[in-house]
């Protein structure tokens, strides 16, 4: 699908045309739908050879993850995904938000290689790279059509999702979870709407990302929330409330990334801060740079998601206490289980 791109995506005051003014008016009024596809998005169909993809990351709690999606409707300025995007000769900036595409194949595909004979059932992570519940998934239905799978497999999956359509397929979760076979960590940036809506311009609204923790909790489901990514003078002073919220909205368990800004994401950052704060930019840039020796990224294994230096450990050091406040878990208490992967028929196939 193509049509003409809209000027704009999602800021009053934009020279640089990255977001679309109308898109986000119904989440940052706390709305609980997903946003509706847009002019100027355009959706690219690919055929998956493979699906499953593997990392070897001490970073990481999973070493598998699938990702429908490249590229990502969401438009968050910070999103690390971006540079990915210049594989297929597109740009990380407005490229990525409005030129998606959508692997069609994926259910079909993730059902042949659980099938091999030499699969070793562990965790799927749906959300590692793009958000599984971006708003095109209302009518691509892939990552339904993955949890469809994976439930007929009884295969573990965890999901990281700023989306609240994840709610749309509370049946298959609600499933998932009564056989412990699923865990899902909301992304809550921010409480501020107007700061959601210029640094997530096209997500969920605060209060919907809460209200699905409500209702999946409600429903049994597992869920944990991911304050991501914290950003210093911009969203760093809420980490305490966003904790807050999110557990009185019922889950259970928290973990929190710094701000990771690889290759193209870095300018890409810096020209949104002076856009959007341009007396504090030089401030943030050099916390930035004191919590990645001195660079404004560092890809070292072990700090990329914490950072070091005394901002960084400040940080660590208040979510820590939190954490005992609040009582929450960490991630990894909400152990899934693996041992009843089973290839849906294959007992037959010994006939």
């Amino acid at each position: 699908m193509s049509v003409s791109p809209v000027r704009g995506r999602g800021t009053a005051d934009n020279p640089h045309n990255r977001f679309a003014p109308s898109v986000s008016v119904a989440e940052d009024d706390g709305w609980y739908q997903e946003v509706p596809l847009t002019q100027g998005t355009e959706i690219r169909s690919e055929t998956a050879k493979t699906i499953i993809t593997r990392n070897t990351s001490p970073d990481l709690p999973f070493d598998r993850s699938i990702n429908p999606y490249r590229g990502c409707e969401h438009g968050c300025i910070y999103c690390y995904a971006r540079p990915s995007h210049a594989y297929w000769d597109l740009s990380p900036g407005l490229d990525f938000e409005t030129k998606l595409i959508a692997k069609t194949n994926a259910a079909e595909v993730l059902e042949q290689q659980l099938s091999k004979p030499g699969y070793v059932c562990a965790p799927i992570n749906l959300g590692s790279n793009t958000d599984p519940y971006q708003p095109i998934e209302r009518e691509q239905l892939l990552t339904r059509r993955l949890l469809e799978v994976l439930l007929r497999f009884r295969h573990p999956v965890t999901i990281v999702t700023k989306g609240s359509l994840i709610l749309r397929d509370l049946d298959l979760l609600t499933e998932l979870a009564q056989q412990r076979l699923v865990r899902v960590m909301i992304s809550l940036t921010t409480l501020d709407d107007e700061l959601k809506r210029v640094l997530e311009p096209r997500a969920a609204a605060p209060k919907a990302r809460l209200r699905a923790i409500r209702v999946m909790r409600a429903a049994g489901i597992p869920v944990g929330v991911l304050c991501s990514p914290m950003i210093p003078m911009i969203n760093d002073s809420e980490l305490e409330h966003l904790l807050e919220a999110a557990k009185q909205a019922g889950a259970q368990s928290a973990a929190y990334m710094m701000l990771r800004l690889p290759l193209e994401v870095a300018p890409l950052f810096e020209q949104w801060l002076q856009d959007h704060y341009p007396q504090r930019a030089a401030h943030v840039l050099s916390l930035i740079r004191q919590s990645r020796g001195g660079e404004l990224y560092d890809s070292r294994f072990g700090s990329r998601m914490r950072g070091e230096g005394v901002f960084a450990e400040l940080l660590q050091q208040r979510f820590a206490r939190a954490m005992r406040r609040l009582e929450f878990a960490g991630r990894e208490a909400q152990t899934l289980d693996c041992s009843a992967f089973c290839r849906p028929g294959g007992q037959m196939a010994l006939f």
